[in-house]
Parts: C-alpha cells; structure tokens; sequence
C-alpha cells in the first residue's frame, strides 16, 4: 500500500473541497443538472459555504494557496471544462470519498 504524504493529502482534500463550489457530482449525460458543474456561486459564497458547513476541509483549504487557484480556475471555466475537472476529480478513490461533502457545499453556496 502506497503512503500519501500530509502535504499531498491536504492537497487533494482541497482541491476537492474546491470543486465543492467543489465539493466535484460527476460529469455526466445529464451535465445541466448537476448542481457542481452549472454553480453560480462566487469564491466567496463558496469558501463561506465550505466555512460553515465543513469547517475541516475548510481549514485545510485556506492552508492550500493552490487549492484556491484551483477553485478561481474552476469558476472561471467554462461548463464543458468544468464538466472535465469534475469527471477527473471524481474517477479518483479520494474524490469519490468527498463528494457527499462537496455536493452539500454546491448544493447550498448560494445562501451565503
């Protein structure tokens, strides 16, 4: 069994919690209905989501400078790339683990 480092951990962790604007469901034959792909939210709603709801990965991501180019990036992109990041994020076992989380934070961002 391979052994990830805290650093690439907290990385990964952040990068999903990103997509959480993230919280990252999957690219999917029915892309205008999931709610990570077609967000509206700002960077703002999304880290203020991620604050009060996942406090955990949310200390994490405020730790990770390039978690937060990542989720600049995501919300910048386009639908069909931002389809693409999720579909990636997703096919990995760390990001099948947080999409529950990053799914509520998509799901409610736009309260904030």
């Amino acid at each position: 069994m391979v052994k990830l480092s805290s650093t690439k951990v907290n990385v990964t962790l952040s990068g999903l919690a990103l997509l959480l604007t993230a919280g990252t469901g999957v690219a999917s034959a029915e892309p205008a209905g999931d709610p990570l792909v077609n967000t509206t939210c700002s960077y703002g709603q999304v880290v203020a989501a991620l604050t009060a709801e996942r406090p955990d990965l949310a200390a994490e991501f405020q730790q990770e400078p390039m978690a937060q180019a990542m989720l600049t990036s995501f919300l910048a992109a386009p639908l069909n790339q931002r389809q693409q990041m999720v579909a990636r994020i997703q096919a990995t076992p760390m990001g099948q683990q947080y999409m529950g989380g990053i799914t509520q934070i998509a799901n409610s961002c736009s309260k904030y």
